[in-house]
């Protein structure tokens, strides 16, 4: 199968990180995604929710947003609350970054980790939580480096999914969009499952398509986690 962009089936999109994209975040990373981009940035604020409190702990989550022009046609800024798409993404992300670090560890400050999707092509989940892992590792390794036991095990994330009866790795809107299955995998350097979240379009898929999907995934979290780690080791 020809894929749109002529990559092979499991080859990632190019993918680029680039660090410190914005002045003021305590981390900051704009992530590239082949045609997908999305801001990524970390804040750190000392306190916790009021239901945390006294807990010892601290707190990890995210929120995601697209511009209007991200897409083909202009969205509508959510002005009046957010959408259910929205909201479900953003935990997502929380859920995701959370399993990356140990809260406990933090003491009592809050990480909120924003993802603006400024271009997309499709798998602009999947980069946030990428590209939020980063962020939210940054910020810690700058600001907290005096804390022991942060870090448990880095996260990445992408999608795969069976177009024209073919397992594919990390898609792109085209595909995604024509996709018999797809599903989205976060996973962390350990090859834990962190969540899967797929869907089949038209016919169920089968137990051999979803192992082929996973070994898919694997390969290509593995591949986003080593460039994580080769810009965090530069961190200091």
């Amino acid at each position: 199968m020809q894929r749109s962009d002529g990559r092979a089936a499991d080859q990632l999109r190019e993918i680029s990180f680039e660090i410190d994209f914005t002045k003021h975040a305590e981390g900051s990373v704009l992530v590239r995604s082949g045609d997908t981009h999305v801001l990524c940035n970390a804040t750190l604020e000392e306190g916790v929710p009021p239901w945390m409190r006294d807990q010892q702990s601290g707190w990890v989550t995210g929120e995601y947003a697209m511009l209007p022009r991200a897409t083909h046609t202009r969205n509508r800024r959510e002005t009046k609350g957010k959408s259910g798409r929205t909201q479900e993404i953003s935990r997502l992300i929380g859920r995701s970054l959370r399993a990356a670090f140990n809260l406990e560890a933090l003491g009592e400050v809050t990480c909120t980790v924003d993802c603006d999707v400024l271009q997309a092509d499709g798998g602009t989940r999947t980069a946030s939580i990428t590209g939020g892992y980063l962020a939210a590792a940054i910020a810690f390794k700058r600001e907290l480096s005096g804390r022991e036991g942060i870090f448990r095990a880095p996260v990445a994330a992408t999608s795969v999914g069976v177009v024209k009866g073919v397992p594919v790795l990390d898609l792109c809107y085209v595909e995604d969009s024509t996709a018999d299955s797809d599903v989205n995998f976060v996973m962390n350097g350990d090859g834990g499952l962190i969540e899967v979240q797929g869907t089949a379009e038209n016919e169920a898929f089968s137990k051999e398509e979803f192992s082929s999907l996973l070994v898919l995934a694997e390969k290509g979290v593995r591949e986003l986690i080593a460039k994580q780690q080769e810009i965090l080791e530069h961190i200091g």
